[in-house]
């Protein structure tokens, strides 16, 4: 795939090939040198302006060709194949050709004594035209039959695909997983179930079978079989690698605390670099709408509103890291360094910690082996086209199970909302209960637990338990989890104290009777926010006693920048 494809000659810069780029393709296949320059010839003085010409010199290489175009989204408007040609005759082209591009005209170029033969391919395998060699004047010969050809084109023609393609299964976890990174990452896509044509087409063309999926295709042309979420990010443009090996802080982790971090040291001359390892925004940047945060009175999403803080931090300078797992922390003298997964390292003076909390597995039969295919964690927004004829169930009880119930409520005939406990008042915000009450197609069911998920392909159904115990099993081809919180901190073990539940202790909860943490040397106690290693601080859901809120979190990490600014100046 890593050809390039011949057009005009002479343009250098950038912008000129891209409008080139943008033109529709004619294709030119003759395995003779001076036939295939004498048609690019005249091709090019007609419709050069309009048009991109493109010669291949066999049927081999002229598929090549297509395949490539294929797969950066581009259009083939016409395509010119020569009879006579040696291993792929001009009409076992054409028929691969269309395989690829089945709206592109086709015209078979012919000797008299081939007319026969080209009559025989209009009628037989859809061949639009034959041309007669030599085709002098061309403007009687060539050009009538050209524009009869893009005539038809153009009333049934190609649009042009430049956006990030997934090639997956819907009943694919992996598949899931890769449509999920994209679109909480913000990485525009087009999805493509593999039994679609166009599927199947994008396939032939990076010569990839489906037992091989998901395939990811970028706007240049590359196709990536079940990419890791690494080599995702590389391929759609995200940043995996820092610029240094040193700064005045990283913040782990990318929800509302960490970019709250980041805004606020960036802004105030701080070199910071975010880490994160899936995407930024957190729970909260999977909310489908959040309506008690300050400022927004008609309510934002969440990823709305992770997008403009990401905007807001890259524009103050922070450094922004993707799928990056920090896996190890250090102090090595006044540094703290931190450790990937890959073994690389990082070092800065200090450390934000704002990894969060995940929602909390499911036990129940059949839950492990159909999540991602059914069965989901978080909001999964972008299975709510494939709710709108089934209905939804969601586990929880608190305000993220409460918004994505409003939020599924508008796809999906029915929303269950199953709650362990005896009410939603302990749990869930009084407007959103108020919400949920409003909603016809919403129900809660008090006192009621999930006992098994089932289904072959995909989930289909769940059995429901309740208090008394027994089951009632009901059809389902969603379940949505929302859960528990479990904190991202089992890389801290031995480094930094936690709790029983694993959230990092912070502040005055690590001093006992006068007593400060095991080995602190500054002649101080830890500051609000501070953890048991002095420069690293905490600010989020990952904080032990943290109130689990976005506001809350934003607040956290601005201040954590305020104790990060006092400790640098004490250091």
């Amino acid at each position: 795939m890593g050809r390039m494809i011949q057009g005009e000659d002479g343009v250098g810069a950038r912008e000129a090939q891209v409008r080139e780029e943008q033109k529709a393709v004619l294709l030119t296949v003759d395995d003779d040198p001076s036939v295939s320059r004498a048609v690019a010839r005249d091709l090019r003085k007609r419709y050069g302006q309009g048009l991109r010409v493109v010669r291949a010199g066999s049927g081999a290489e002229g598929l090549e060709v297509l395949r490539e175009l294929k797969l950066r989204g581009q259009r083939v408007a016409v395509v010119l194949a020569d009879y006579r040609m040696p291993e792929m005759s001009g009409i076992e082209f054409l028929e691969a050709a269309m395989d690829l591009f089945p709206r592109a005209r086709r015209a078979l170029l012919t000797a008299y004594a081939d007319t026969d033969a080209a009559i025989a391919a209009i009628n037989v395998v859809d061949v639009d035209h034959y041309l007669l060699k030599p085709w002098d004047p061309p403007e009687e010969k060539l050009y009538p039959v050209v524009d009869a050809m893009l005539e038809a084109y153009r009333r049934e023609p190609d649009a042009p695909v430049a956006e990030t393609k997934v090639v997956g299964n819907r009943w694919s976890r992996r598949s899931y997983e890769v449509r999920d990174f994209l679109a909480r990452n913000a990485v525009p896509y087009r999805w493509l179930s593999d039994t679609s044509p166009e599927a199947e087409r994008l396939l032939k063309a990076a010569e990839v079978g489906n037992d091989e999926l998901p395939v990811v295709i970028t706007p240049e042309g590359s196709a990536l079989v079940a990419p890791s979420a690494a080599e995702l990010a590389d391929a759609v443009g995200l940043a995996t690698t820092p610029a240094t090996d040193f700064y005045d802080l990283i913040v782990v982790g990318g929800g509302p605390a960490g970019l709250g971090a980041a805004v606020y040291g960036a802004s105030e001359g701080l070199r910071t670099l975010l880490v994160e390892r899936q995407a930024t925004g957190g729970q909260a940047g999977q909310s489908s709408r959040i309506e008690n945060y300050l400022g927004f009175p008609d309510g934002v999403s969440g990823a709305q509103l992770t997008d403009r803080a990401r905007r807001q931090a890259v524009k103050f300078g922070t450094e922004i890291l993707t799928s990056c797992d920090v896996v190890g922390l250090r102090a090595e003298g006044p540094a703290r360094v931190l450790t990937f997964d890959d073994g690389r390292e990082i070092a800065a003076h200090t450390v934000i910690i704002a990894t969060g909390v995940s929602y909390r597995e499911l036990e129940a039969p059949g839950v492990a082996e159909l999540t991602g295919r059914g069965v989901f964690y978080g909001s999964a927004m972008t299975e709510a086209a494939h709710c709108t004829d089934e209905d939804v169930y969601l586990v929880g009880g608190a305000n993220s199970a409460g918004q994505a119930a409003v939020y599924f409520a508008r796809y999906a005939p029915s929303v269950t909302l199953l709650v362990r406990g005896e009410s939603l008042e302990a749990s869930m915000s009084h407007y959103l209960i108020e919400q949920l009450r409003a909603l016809d197609n919403v129900h809660v069911r008090l006192r009621t637990q999930v006992g098994e998920a089932f289904g072959d392909q995909g989930l289909q159904g769940l059995r429901l338990t309740g208090a008394e115990g027994g089951g009632e099993e009901v059809p389902a081809g969603h379940l949505f989890v929302f859960i528990g919180a479990r904190p991202h901190t089992d890389w801290l073990e031995g480094v930094v104290e936690r709790d029983e539940h694993g959230f990092i202790r912070t502040g005055a909860d690590l001093v006992t009777d006068g007593r400060r943490p095991a080995g602190w040397l500054p002649d101080r106690d830890p500051w609000l926010l501070e953890s048991s290693l002095p420069g690293v601080f905490v600010a989020g859901d990952v904080r032990a006693d943290s109130v689990k809120r976005v506001a809350s979190a934003v607040g956290e990490g601005a201040m954590a920048v305020t104790l990060v600014h006092r400790y640098l100046g004490a250091s």
